[in-house]
């Protein structure tokens, strides 16, 4: 055996990479099993490919007919221009003598071939992995289920769909935010549309928090940044009406509350067939049940439960979280602990009880696609979807794969709870007195979020107007917690009058700040936004991040009383925060 591989090696030591690489292919048109070539001679050749070198006609041809098999497409040769075929499209690619690429072009079924710049530049640089992916996109773009006369159909639908959408996104829309993309994305009644091409799918960016918006570049925003969604189709088990021409009256009109007047089922065109479309969500979305049943609703088609994994929503963002690989520990914790340092050498703590989001309210499912039949659908499920959206960053924002500081000089405490399917609780300690405060948030949808401060001593409105700004413009836990116990301090620090209860220095700058902060809450919030752009080392806010409030444990309100036989949350039997807190040695000191 030694002799025949050293007599293989001297035979083939002087052969050139071209005569290895033919050879390849020979062994390979001769596999006994064509449907199925012989995966060891498939995988030779992938690695011959990898490293030769791309400079004749002949061994670009090469390349591209293994990318469509790969990516089960067709291929064909005439001349010096190659045909990646697919059922309802091919790609066209005009070859130069030398090797390069003179043009690319994609053509739909029925259409003209189109000019693709973005292929074409990706073959001319020889980035053969990312042309594979670009084109696997394009594959799925036109993955229509069904025999070829049901794929013709939902092609059509789909156009006539995407072309309602386009008539939607240019209707007339009053502005509410100063960057006209991130006001689309947000606030557009279909999102920010990313036209279809021929070699782009239809997309739509409906959602970006203030943080991530403030991590991308000012000129544009990176779509790893945006919550977006591709409008494709699907099969279904059953047959529904889908739309063969537009479903938008002409000349496109608004109703009273600005939405697009579209046309009655029996004026316009349609087909039952066995498929819907659908709105592939990238990524998928943890969602809660209530929120689930709702996109239902409006669209009265059912998504599947067999396809959702219900968890905790908390273990769901952990789990599809940007560091998933650093949060991997937290997730077989009962009661995990989040760290988000701050400066000044503050520390917040986190904890979100196992036990309150295991209820069944609370337990939510990754959703990937949400089928729907009518382009009246599209403006309400991303409403809905927003709204989600909403939650999931406010609960985002204070899990972390952050370490703790050593030598912090203050650690602060928070324990999150649900309240309802929109509004959650934050309580906290008050290190100058043996009582809780809990700040109530409540998120009525994207748009409307209000927080509301429960405590001894405290029942300011204008406080808990300043703190739904600084929640709205920030959509951050821990910077909103964070200009709270700033004022509180502030307060705190003043001195009272017991005959002028409410002239004092501190309550004139509050109603100060509030004011500013209602009128332009850009710039009363300008140090604390800029926390979002250094991720690494926390949330970089200027300032003291401590608090304190000096109050009797007599005056305290009995609900947020600290005392054995209160529980502020009845389904927790012995009260999570003082467990919690008991197992907390600096805590249990500062009590």
């Amino acid at each position: 055996m030694k002799s025949i591989i050293s007599d293989l090696h001297l035979k083939f030591a002087e052969k050139t990479w071209n005569e290895t690489f033919q050879l390849v292919r020979r062994c390979m048109d001769k596999s006994r099993d064509k449907s199925k070539p012989c995966e060891p001679l498939v995988r030779s050749l992938e690695r011959l490919q990898e490293v030769f070198n791309v400079s004749s006609m002949n061994t670009m041809k090469s390349r591209l007919e293994m990318i469509a098999k790969q990516q089960g497409m067709g291929f064909h040769i005439t001349e010096a221009t190659c045909y990646l075929t697919a059922d309802l499209f091919y790609l066209e690619v005009v070859l130069l003598p030398c090797g390069g690429v003179e043009d690319v072009k994609v053509a739909p079924h029925g259409g003209s071939p189109v000019p693709s710049e973005s292929l074409l530049q990706l073959l001319r640089s020889k980035d053969f992995a990312e042309f594979s992916m670009k084109l696997a996109g394009v594959f799925t773009q036109y993955n229509i289920p069904g025999d070829n006369e049901i794929q013709l159909k939902l092609f059509a639908s789909l156009q006539c769909l995407g072309n309602d959408l386009q008539q939607m996104s240019r209707l007339p829309n009053v502005p509410k935010e100063s960057d006209p993309q991130v006001d689309m994305i947000n606030n557009g009644r279909i999102g920010y549309l990313k036209a279809g091409k021929e070699d782009c799918p239809l997309i739509i960016q409906f959602y970006i928090s203030p943080t991530d918006e403030m991590k991308t570049s000012d000129l544009y925003l990176t779509d790893t940044a945006v919550q977006a969604a591709q409008v494709t189709v699907g099969a279904s088990d059953v047959a529904h009406k889908l739309q063969m021409a537009s479903a938008i009256s002409q000349p496109p009109q608004l109703d009273p509350q600005g939405y697009p007047v579209f046309l009655p089922l029996i004026e316009a065109q349609y087909e039952m067939l066995p498929a819907c479309f659908l709105l592939k969500l990238q990524p998928g979305i943890p969602m809660m049940p209530s929120f689930v049943n709702k996109l239902s609703q409006i669209t009265d088609v059912t998504i599947p439960d067999v396809d959702l994994q219900w968890a905790p929503l908390p273990k769901l963002l952990i789990r599809h979280s940007p560091s998933t690989n650093s949060l991997k520990e937290k997730l077989d914790e009962q009661d995990p602990i989040f760290t988000v340092p701050l400066p000044g050498g503050v520390m917040h703590s986190y904890v979100l009880p196992g036990a309150a989001w295991e209820v069944p309210a609370q337990r939510g499912a990754v959703v990937d696609s949400i089928p729907f039949t009518h382009p009246a659908h599209v403006p309400a499920l991303l409403e809905l979807l927003r709204h989600q959206c909403a939650i999931n960053t406010l609960l985002r924002s204070c899990i972390t794969s952050q370490r703790a500081r050593t030598g912090s000089v203050r650690d602060l405490h928070f324990e999150v709870l649900p309240e309802s399917e929109t509004s959650f609780s934050v309580t906290f300690h008050r290190p100058d007195t043996d009582s809780l405060a809990v700040l109530l948030v409540n998120v009525s949808d994207s748009h409307q979020i209000s927080c509301t401060l429960f405590g001894a001593g405290i029942g300011d409105p204008s406080l808990d107007e300043y703190l739904s700004t600084v929640m709205k413009r920030c959509m951050s836990l821990p910077v909103t917690l964070r200009t709270l116990h700033s004022k509180l301090e502030e307060i705190t620090s003043a001195p009272l009058s017991p005959r002028h209860p409410a002239t004092t220095e501190a309550e004139n700058d509050h109603s100060a700040a509030s004011s500013t902060a209602a009128t332009d809450p850009n710039s009363a919030l300008t140090a604390i936004s800029e926390s979002a752009s250094v991720p690494e080392d926390g949330l970089s806010v200027s300032g003291s991040a401590c608090y304190a409030m000096s109050v009797a444990k007599s005056e305290l309100l009995p609900e947020i009383n600290i005392s054995p036989a209160v529980n502020p949350y009845p389904f927790t039997p012995v009260g999570v925060f003082s467990h919690w807190m008991t197992k907390n040695s600096q805590l249990s000191e500062l009590i």
